[in-house]
């Protein structure tokens, strides 16, 4: 059973490499691609299906196609943080989380908010988790895609 998940590791993976490597982002899907046919990557239990590489593929490149406005809201909802002085993995969370809710109206914005939390714990540091909470929270509600906070 394709899980969303677990392609949304496999595009924060690429997007992580590309970041590092200073590579672009197709080529780092492609070295990704490459790795888990080897048997290489993050879940090697089973190899991945057609639905998560492709679902993979729309974030990451859609992070990539979007960068430039992703960043500036990132920025925009983060207090004292500036994109380059983030944690390469929860800046990359974040980019990601930040493309499903500004392009992906098909996905409910507390399921992105959930998913980049757990991938905050997953791979980030133990300040990663509140960190990235704080930061989607107040994109998603710039964006009005979650409801306004009581009084």
């Amino acid at each position: 059973m394709a899980s969303r998940r677990r392609a949304r590791e496999y595009a924060l993976q690429a997007l992580y490499t590309a970041d590092l490597k200073g590579d672009t982002i197709p080529a780092a899907l492609n070295a990704l691609w490459a790795g888990l046919v080897d048997g290489e990557g993050i879940d090697e239990s089973r190899p991945a299906e057609s639905e998560e590489v492709e679902f993979a593929q729309r974030l990451a490149l859609g992070v990539d196609s979007n960068r430039e406005g992703i960043d500036a809201l990132i920025e925009e909802c983060s207090t004292n943080w500036r994109i380059p002085r983030m944690p390469v993995v929860d800046r990359n969370i974040l980019r990601l989380a930040a493309f499903e809710l500004q392009e992906c109206s098909d996905i409910p914005a507390n399921v992105s908010v959930n998913e980049a939390i757990e991938l905050a714990k997953k791979y980030g540091t133990k300040e990663s988790r509140a960190f990235v909470n704080g930061i989607v929270d107040r994109m998603g509600r710039k964006l009005d895609r979650l409801g306004s906070r009581p009084s």
